[in-house]
């Protein structure tokens, strides 16, 4: 061997520790940030607005519940996270790279301001404050449902906010509450922000098994909180009952899912029944709800934040139809819309659809503006096209 060739493999070999000496460095400068993000995500995750994993009696009667098996609480049939075909990142790519047209409002959405506190006792009427959050006065009761104020429907500051014009509702505008109802507890229906302001006006809180313990660690006393499981009933008022009913859904507001119990609620008084449908995918629930309930005076349908990816979580708007029609519906309000852009489709697609699919089914649908109130006893549409306008 020429002393060429030994220097030449021994600079070769300089060169290959040096590599090698460099993706090491590299190997702990990544590693370092990995563990930092995740100790940073477990720092966040303490935060209130994540809520409280049940424990104690909370958790020994939800582990009772038939609903409830190998630790989490199932759908009534088979429901897929994801629609056969699709794949998560697929579906994150879309969400995060795709284009929509359309996707947010180009001007404020037009709303209507009622004065919610000051409603006539005697007015039977609901008031939709955008998305999923109402107002329901009925027989002097007073129910407000899954409200939504703070502006966010996610847990991360500024990254899901309200159209303009959508969010000009706020605590101080309701009233003293009779009940207040949660359907479940995504972010876009359980609002920290909002619940917790909230409490003093609350009487009463009715939501899904295991929700409660939310609400407790965020100041809510145990005699406040109604907890139920599907096909229970209460009594809110002589005459006027709660029924809590099924919803193909899920829940969480962490990694963890199904660990409470998500509703759809049927309120029955002597003169109506209204159906307050939470979020739910379209399966044989609607049915044998319209088979034991209907006919249905009122029927508050999520429509909208849905895609074929979720099929079997969020109702297409034909599937919303055809909902309304499984219920035995007279009258039907399609929300989950109009607030908030958590789907990839355009912000008014839902409306235009619905109405536009409508034609073949002839159901009476109700379309509010926001804020707009809706009284019980009408019986014809009152309501313009409004999303056109814009």
């Amino acid at each position: 061997m020429t002393g060429m060739n030994v220097q030449s493999r021994l600079k070769k070999s300089r060169v290959g520790a040096q590599l090698i000496a460099i993706i090491k460095r590299i190997m702990i400068v990544l590693f370092s940030l990995i563990i930092g993000l995740v100790l940073l995500g477990l720092i966040y995750l303490q935060q209130p607005i994540f809520g409280k994993s049940a424990s104690g009696k909370r958790l020994e009667r939800m582990k009772a519940s038939r609903h409830y098996r190998d630790g989490k609480f199932q759908n009534l049939r088979f429901t897929p996270s994801l629609t056969e075909g699709y794949s998560m990142p697929g579906v994150l790519f879309d969400f995060m790279f795709r284009k929509v047209p359309n996707k947010i409002p180009a001007k404020a959405l037009p709303s209507v301001q009622t004065d919610v506190k000051n409603l006539p006792a005697d007015s039977n009427l609901l008031v939709w404050f955008g998305h999923s959050s109402y107002y329901l006065q009925v027989e002097g009761l007073k129910i407000l449902v899954d409200p939504v104020f703070s502006g966010n429907a996610s847990p991360i500051p500024g990254t899901t906010r309200a159209f303009a014009g959508a969010n000009g509702y706020g605590v101080d505008d309701m009233p003293e509450l009779d009940y207040l109802l949660i359907s479940h507890d995504h972010y876009d229906h359980l609002d920290y922000a909002t619940v917790k302001a909230l409490r003093s006006k609350v009487k009463k809180v009715v939501t899904g098994l295991g929700v409660g313990a939310h609400l407790e660690h965020w100041g809510y006393l145990p005699e406040q909180l109604m907890e139920m499981d599907w096909e229970e009933s209460i009594e809110l008022e002589k005459g006027i009952r709660l029924h809590a009913l099924p919803a193909r859904h899920f829940s969480g507001r962490t990694f963890s899912r199904n660990t409470t119990l998500w509703l759809s609620f049927l309120l029955e008084t002597a003169e109506k029944k209204i159906f307050l449908g939470g979020d739910s995918g379209y399966d044989t629930h609607f049915a044998e709800i319209g088979h034991r309930f209907g006919p249905i005076d009122w029927a508050i349908l999520e429509n909208g934040q849905y895609n074929l990816a979720w099929q079997a979580i969020h109702c297409l708007p034909e599937e919303v139809l055809k909902a309304a029609c499984d219920l035995k519906a007279k009258q039907v309000i399609p929300v989950h819309s109009s607030k908030f852009s958590l789907a990839p489709h355009s912000w008014d697609e839902p409306l235009r659809e619905v109405s536009r699919l409508n034609k073949n089914y002839g159901i009476n649908l109700q379309t509010p503006r926001i804020g707009e109130p809706v009284y019980l006893n009408q019986q014809e549409p009152m309501y313009s096209a409004w999303w056109l306008e814009l």
